[in-house]
This record gives C-alpha cells, structure tokens and sequence, in this order.
C-alpha cells in the first residue's frame, strides 16, 4: 500500500499539463460502505488518508497519471470513505448522551437566509449559544439532583432508604452511629463527585473530539478577481476550521458545569448558616463563596456572549490563558465550597427535598422559553427581511429545533431523576422524591403523545389520498406494459409514502409548538400549587382528578420505559458493531454542522472530510492538469458541493458535480436556507464546470434542485423510472425492484449522464455546456 502511495504521489508530481487523464472521485452516503463496493472491485489499494478517512483506488489503477493513454477512454476511479467519522470504534456509543446537544446546536445553522442585518444575525447565534448554556446547566443540575438530593440527602437521610441500600449506610446517621461521613454537609461534598465527574467525561470526549476534528486545517489559497463567496459561508476559508471557538466554549461549558455543582452544595450550607443563631465565620465564608461562584458565572456568560465564529479566514489564535484558567477556577471554587460544606455543623440535619432544587429546574425552563420566544421573534425578522417561499416553517425551524433540543434534556433530565427516585424508594412513602416540576413535566408526555399519534393519522390519511391520485399517475410511465393492479399499487404507496419527507416541518411545527404549550402549563402548575398534578387536583372534578392520576402515572412509567430503552441501546451499540453502525448512521445526518452553538455536541466530521476532498481535488487537478468529476450520494453529495465550495475558482472551474439521491436542497435547502438556499445553489450551478442531478420520486430522501429562473444547462434530468421495468421483460426477465433511495448506479441514465460529463473533462479547452432542450431531449429519450 505504501509502494501504492508512492507511485501516485510520484506520477502525479510529474504528470504533465493537460496529461488527458480524467478523475471520478466517488462519496457515498449515510450509513458508509466499503471500496471494494463503491469500486466494484474485490482489489483495491489505498491512495492517501488514514484508517480514519480515505481514498482509494482499483488496485490496477494506482498508478494511472504515468500511463495516460491507458486512460484516454475512461476515467480513472477513485472512492472517499469517511463512514469511520461517525461509525467507527465503539467509544461513539456514548454520543448517545449527547444528543439534546447536537439537537440545539442544528438549531444555530437554521436561520433563515438573510444580507446585510449583521447584528441580527449575530443576536441569532447568541440566543442559541445561551439555549445550549442552559442545557448544559440542566444535564448536571440532573446529576446533582440524583446525587446530592435523592442519595446523599434524602436517602442517607432516612433510616428506612439508608437500611435498604447498604452501600449508603456509611453515609446515614443512623446506620453509621454519627459517622464522620454522615454530616449533611460531607454527604453533599461526597456526592459531588458524581456531577463533578460527568462534567469531566463531557470535556474528556469534547477535548478529544476537538483534536481529532477541529484540529485539520483547510486548504488555504490566494484570494482570486473572480471569487466571491458572499452567497452562502460554506465557501469562507475558515468555515470549517472552529478549533477556537470551540476550545473557548469547551471551556465555559466547563466551568459552568462546576459551578453548577458548588452551588448546590455551597447554597444548602449556606442557608443553614444563614439561619438565626448561626456560625458568623462560616456566614461570612459562605457569602464569600457564593459571590466568588456567581463572579466566576458572569466570566462564563461574558464568554459565551462573545462573538462566535470567525469564518472569513482561517483563526489561528489560541486562547491558552482563557482555556485552561476559567475550568481551573471553577474547579478550585468547587474544592474550596466542598471543604466548606464539609466544616462541622452541630444540629445540621437532613429533612424533605434539598432546597433549591424545585426553583433551580423551574428557572431553567423559564429562561429556556424566554430564549426560544426571542429567538422565534428574530428569525422572524430574518425571514421577513428576504422571505423565501422553500424554507421550513417560514424561517422558524431554527427556534423550533431548539425547543426540542431543550424538551429533549428535560425528559432525559426528569427521566433519570425520577427512575433513580423509584429505585431508591421502593415503597414510594419514605422519600420526598425529585422537584414537582420534574413530575408536571413527566405528566404531559401523554398529552402530547396523543397530539402526535392524531397528526400522524392526519398523514397518515393525507398519504392514502396522494396514492390514490399516484395510481392514475403510474401507468403512463409504462405504456407498453400490461397492466397489473397490485405491482401499480405498490409502486403508487412507495411514491406516497415518499412524499411524508415534505411534511416533516408541519410535523416538527405541531410537536415543538405543543411542547411550548404544554410546558409552559407543567411550569404554572408546579409553581402554583407546589405539588404533583395528581395531589393537586385532588378537589377537582372526579373526571380531572382521574386524567391527573392517569398522565401523572402514565407519564412517569414512559419517562421511564424511556430512559430504560435509551441505556439499553447505548450499551448494545457499545458491544454490538450493527447497532454502532445504525447510531452511526443518526450522526451522518445531525453532525455534518460544526460545533457553534454546543462544544459538547458530538463532533462535526464535515471538518475532516471537506478538507479531505478539498485537498484531493485541488491538488490533482494542479499536478496532472486534468479534469475531475465528484460524483455523490445522498449526504455524499451535500459532502461534495461543500468540497467543491471551499475550491478557489479556478480549480472549481475544472470539477463537474453529479449528484444523486441528493437532499441538498430538499432537505438542506429547506432546513439550512442560509447555507442551502437559492442564490447559495445557483452560484455552485455557475461555478462548477458543470453540474447534473439524478432522482426518484419513490425515494423519501433524494430531491430535484430546483434552481429558479431559467438555468442553462438544467441541473434536473427528468425523474428516473422506478422500477425500471413494470413487469417481465427480455432485460428483466424477474420482477425488478423498486429502488428508491439506493442503487442509482444501476439505472442506466447513470452512465449516460456520466459519460456527459466526463466528455467535458477532455484535455484542452473545455467543450460549450449544452443547451437546456438538448439536455431535455436526452433525458426524455433514456426515460
């Protein structure tokens, strides 16, 4: 393989101007696949990259830049795999946790498309930026809750808990006879440990994603007359290269977790000392510390307010000081309150709930509402600014996300606390248990599992109308063909059904603006009347008081059914390399985004592999003078547009793009319009040599680009046949399947558009693009 390496390097090196070898650079989709694949080829070699990421070649091809006459009639092939980016080693299972992260940092690329309103741009990214401090804050306040308040509070604190689980006894004042450990405040200090080291696997997995990720530098080029990347940010030279920013939020995120944790132990001593009669030394102390904690939080909020990304060049700074002194201080402040919490309190005990723990979750997700509030008002100034018809939800798919982002670590939040409640108190009457809220927002859950399962039947019903009207629609397709009622059917239920893609934002409007609702309602609920809802309505109406034992019981059993089903997957995707490979497939899809909203999200392996392709394509087509065609797959293809972006346009002028089963903008461009959007493909149609798209419409993925105005050459060919025969004939003489998103390679329109373009990449002066009938003709001839 290394000799394999050599010889290309070599040949390339000294390929001459205009050699006449042609390159088609092959990346696959989700869910990855292997070379040998991709190649059609038992024996394949690879050219450059790691076991990481990759590019390779048929092992006879190697060296093809040395003999360019072998090649004159086809083009040499080459395969990018990068599947190892997100379903690799099973250490990824544990992104599982990080998932209401990578939910609201999508949430910071939806902004609506807009120029010119810079402030309001980056008020946008601020909201977000504070949504994911919030989350953050939750994930360990849920850590503290279970450790410090359910277990070292109130557990440790009952005779009967503390009986039942021995491994707390040493901790209980009663089990232990007035052990050393047993003082409320040492109990605390203890159990701090548990928040304090989930705080630590969160910078651990962040910091080591970060120099894996972040760490690769993109490919730098001089600045050209020509070159304009106003029309989307997928172009700037630092796009995708956020190895600062995300240090610097690694580092308040960080810091905030800790602080997190010193004020829960902190304030719980604190308001003992606080009390009449109290110790003035340990008063003074507290006061000290706490002011010290919420000091050190402005610091973290002044970080994060910062200004985000520096996308139009390559940020080399580093913020060392800032980096490594803001965690160090919140860790010291967290010691120093332990050893304070600890100190000997006569008379201290442990009764009820933990104070604080009911206001700390309720002012969360208050400030979590009034964020998304004012992040819907200004996407919605965006959107206004310059309204496009395509995007998702008129512009307000970016606070909708977030709001699922935030719901989502709430119920992961309250579903841990309440499990780990139930475990500890077997017989539900010796433990206080988590914070009302937790229970409120428990109870909505079937609430808004109706509201769902009602939308879905609406779809469910809008589909069988569409295929009603597609049964009409499929025999045209085929008009030599006898008819067959149930082989029409089949083929009009998968169009149908393919459709429910285009419905995914109503759906996504009804689930988050119902999560609004609903709570905002469990929020007044728990303030209001400070109990669960099934207490609470206790003099209602018979009817209400049995629908409040009815979702509090429900809700509480799902949380956590749940919980239990997310724990479980987590630890067969750990064991299993199926499993690993379908999460795998979940992170193809939400972290093709850099981390510019949450440093803990899982990492973005777009910052790898656009710079791979980038790299590859540039300096092939500088070495051996000849022209290349990227040819991409479903996220493959939004992987090569966003290669063929970074491109300077000189190079970019010598790429041909065919994509196929391709969401770029079915998907991207309805969800991402700032990125996606209109003028941000018609510039890539007109910087690229040329630039053909293939679809079906049985495939729920793959779209038609949709370019406005009149574009010539057309990106579209007109939708490809599927199946490609009805029924038996001499070519298919089996039923032939029906394809959907995969195996597009073997439609014969494939190769024909493929030839097309490779035609283009002759040696010397590039041949006129072809008018748009001609291409019209052509597509309706193969179809």
């Amino acid at each position: 393989m290394e000799r394999a390496q050599e010889r290309v390097s070599t040949s390339s090196a000294n390929g001459s101007e205009g050699s006449g070898t042609a390159l088609e650079l092959l990346v696959h989709g989700v869910g990855g696949t292997t070379p040998q694949e991709m190649l059609n080829d038992p024996s394949t070699v690879r050219i450059t990259g790691d076991d990481t990421a990759a590019v390779f070649r048929r092992a006879e091809d190697a060296d093809a830049e040395s003999r360019p006459q072998d090649y004159r009639d086809r083009p040499v092939q080459e395969a990018y795999v990068w599947c190892n980016l997100t379903s690799g080693n099973s250490a990824r299972a544990l992104w599982l946790l990080l998932l209401p992260f990578m939910v609201v940092n999508l949430a910071h690329w939806m902004r609506p498309d807009t120029r010119g309103r810079r402030r309001t741009v980056r008020l946008y990214g601020l909201l977000v930026r504070l949504a994911g401090l919030t989350l953050t804050v939750l994930l360990v306040a849920a850590a503290c809750e279970v450790a410090l308040d359910l277990a070292a509070w109130q557990c440790a604190g009952t005779r009967a808990c503390a009986e039942q689980h021995s491994w707390l006894g040493f901790l209980s004042p009663d089990v232990s006879h007035e052990g050393w450990w047993s003082r409320p405040g040492r109990r605390l200090a203890l159990a701090a440990v548990v928040p304090t080291a989930l705080t630590g696997l969160l910078w651990y997995l962040s910091r080591r994603t970060w120099s894996a990720y972040e760490s690769v530098q993109p490919m730098s080029h001089r600045a050209e007359p020509d070159e304009e990347t106003g029309h989307t940010g997928l172009g700037s030279p630092g796009f995708w290269y956020g190895r600062r920013l995300v240090a610097r939020l690694r580092a308040a995120h960080t810091a905030a977790g800790l602080l997190t944790v010193a004020a829960a132990v902190g304030s719980a001593a604190a308001r003992h000392d606080r009390r009449p009669g109290g110790p003035g030394t340990l008063d003074v102390l507290g006061w000290l510390l706490l002011a010290a904690i919420a000091a050190t939080a402005a610091v973290v909020l002044a970080v994060v307010c910062s200004r985000g990304r520096s996308e139009n060049r390559v940020d080399q700074e580093r913020d060392k000081h800032l980096v490594r002194g803001l965690p160090l201080a919140a860790l010291a402040l967290l010691l120093l309150t332990a050893v304070y919490a600890g100190w000997e309190r006569p008379g201290w005990g442990s009764t009820g709930r933990l104070l604080g723990g009911g206001a700390t979750f309720g002012g969360i997700a208050l400030l979590q509402g009034a964020l998304v509030i004012a992040l819907a008002v200004v996407a919605h100034l965006l959107h206004r600014t310059h309204p496009d018809t395509r995007a998702a939800m008129r512009g307000l798919s970016g606070p909708a996300v977030a709001t699922l982002g935030c719901a989502l670590g709430g119920v992961m939040s309250g579903g841990v606390a309440q499990r780990v409640s139930d475990w500890l108190d077997g017989t539900g009457t010796s433990l206080a248990g988590p914070p009302v809220l937790l229970t409120w927002q428990a109870s909505v859950i079937p609430v808004l599992l109706v509201v769902l399962i009602a939308f879905c039947g609406w779809l469910g019903r809008r589909a069988w109308l569409l295929r009603r009207t597609q049964l009409g629609e499929v025999q045209p397709d085929y008009p030599s063909e006898p008819t067959d009622a149930a082989r029409t059917s089949r083929i009009a239920t998968t169009r149908a059904l393919a459709t429910l893609t285009d419905r995914a934002p109503l759906l996504i409007a009804v689930v988050a603006g119902t999560t609004l609702l609903l709570g905002a309602g469990a929020l007044v609920g728990a303030m209001t009347t400070e109990e669960a809802p099934a207490p609470a309505a206790q003099n209602a109406y018979a009817f209400v008081h049995g629908a409040a034992q009815t979702a509090q019981a429900l809700g509480s059993w799902l949380i956590g059914l749940g919980f239990v089903l997310f724990v479980t997957w987590g630890r067969r995707a750990y064991k299993d390399a199926s499993a690993r490979r379908t999460i795998g497939i979940l992170w193809d899809v939400g972290t093709f985004w850099p981390r510019a909203a949450h440093p803990f999200a899982p990492p973005c392996y777009a910052e790898r592999a656009v710079p791979d392709l980038t790299w590859r394509m540039a300096t092939w087509t500088r070495a051996t003078g000849g022209r290349l065609v990227i040819s991409g797959h479903s996220q493959g293809s939004v992987l090569a547009a966003a290669a063929a972006w970074q491109l300077s346009p000189s190079d970019r002028s010598r790429v041909a793009l065919l994509t196929y089963g391709s969401p770029i903008e079915r998907l991207y461009g309805r969800w991402f319009p700032a990125h996606f959007g209109p003028a941000a493909l018609t510039s890539l149609h007109h910087d690229v040599d040329c630039w053909r798209n293939l679809y079906r419409l049985t495939d729920p993925i793959g779209g038609p680009v949709r370019l406005p105005g009149d574009q010539e050459p057309e990106v579209d060919r007109k939708p490809l046949k599927d199946p490609l025969a009805y029924g038996r004939t001499a070519q298919h003489p089996l039923p032939a399947p029906i394809l959907g998103h995969s195996d597009y390679q073997a439609d014969p329109a494939f190769a024909e558009e493929r030839e097309r373009l490779l035609a283009r990449l002759r040696p010397g002066v590039p041949t006129p693009r072809p008018e748009a009938g001609a291409q019209e003709d052509a597509g309706r001839s193969s179809t």
